[in-house]
């Protein structure tokens, strides 16, 4: 999104990506684990040595003014000091290494933990811009490097704004039956077993419809949870080309109902993303999504399986209020479309 974004503001941007082939799930898992370090470490040996070649024949071009780490470069940040060592480096430290383990129950011992930590505040340290999703997260970078963080919205891409637009007047999934959606990971961020409870709790007449989308360590409990309820359709997932598409087909979307620290944080993709394809969104009610998104979204209490179901019955059976809703979070998506999001890193930008 940060690229997509600074292209639309003019910027040109070249890509030198080879991916390690990991999952965040996975990335997480070995760090976690006794020998994931050196597991990670010969994932990153193999991946580097064709990004040194790649990079280097960007370099030969044109020098780039800058260089963005993405998404989980908690490693990649050093490759990229050492091949750019005069050239602005800005990372994209959406996530810390710490704070997600222990979200996920691994690395949660004190040694572990110190481990991340001096992980996340090397990579903090390497960059000179360190971009962050909300305030709660850069209230987490050191004080020492907290002058570094831009707090960028993680938004939403192009494809889902043109989502919506293409499934305007277009008959809805399910046909007369409302048709809910989730994908995620299924992680206890996501507050996927309180999901699962409350499909449990929708009426089983077919008048709702939920389709749940994704895997994770939490899936077997929430199918559990959610028999007796909503027919439900479970898909391992679906490609991301094909998803926002899949998205705007429904009519509501959930968000997470995580109750976890790290839970309260965070303004999720898919909050971003379903506003952004035109549907409404139920999601927990946490002061960044309040503060990103206002009154457009509909908001419960994490962890509260009876008031996510109360709030999904609600828009189910009052048609107007359900097509305000969507009309009010697909506006609100307007904010954070990409060239809107990286407003604040195109400022800092400009002043280097």
């Amino acid at each position: 999104m940060i690229l997509e974004g600074l292209r639309d503001r003019g910027y040109t941007v070249d890509e030198a990506n080879v991916p390690l082939g990991l999952s965040t799930a996975q990335r997480v898992e070995l760090l976690g684990s006794k020998t994931g370090a050196i597991r990670m470490l010969g994932k990153l040996a193999g991946a580097w040595s064709r990004l040194v070649v790649t990079a280097a024949r960007t370099r030969r071009r044109a020098r780039p003014d800058v260089v963005i780490v993405g998404y989980m470069g908690h490693f990649d940040v050093w490759l990229a000091r050492l091949m750019f060592p005069r050239t602005t480096i800005v990372l994209d430290h959406l996530i810390f290494a710490s704070t997600t383990a222990t979200d996920r129950g691994v690395g949660d011992t004190g040694l572990k933990q110190r481990l991340l930590r001096f992980l996340d505040r090397g990579a903090l340290t390497l960059a000179d811009i360190d971009v962050v999703d909300t305030e709660e997260h850069r209230a987490l970078v050191p004080e020492s490097l907290r002058r570094k963080a831009v707090v960028v919205p993680v938004g939403a891409s192009g494809p889902w704004y043109d989502a919506a637009a293409a499934a305007h007047g277009a008959p809805r999934d399910g046909g007369a039956a409302v048709s809910v959606v989730f994908f995620g990971l299924f992680t206890p961020l996501q507050g996927a077993e309180t999901i699962g409870a409350a499909i449990g709790l929708l009426p089983g007449d077919g008048s709702i419809r939920v389709t749940m989308i994704g895997s994770g360590q939490d899936l077997k409990a929430a199918r559990s949870k959610a028999q007796g309820g909503a027919p439900v359709m479970w898909e391992p997932w679906v490609d991301a080309a094909e998803l926002p598409a899949v998205v705007a087909s429904r009519d509501i979307g959930i968000g997470i109902m995580g109750a976890t620290e790290k839970a309260a944080k965070v303004v999720p993709n898919k909050v971003y993303q379903c506003a952004a394809a035109g549907i409404a969104v139920v999601t927990s009610d946490t002061a960044p999504q309040r503060r990103a998104f206002g009154d457009a979204v509909d908001y419960v209490a994490a962890g509260d399986p009876e008031a996510l179901a109360d709030a999904i019955v609600r828009l189910a059976r009052d048609p107007a209020l359900l097509a305000a809703r969507k009309a009010a979070a697909r506006e609100a998506a307007e904010s954070f479309r990409p060239e809107a999001s990286v407003a604040a890193l195109d400022e800092r930008l400009s002043v280097l």
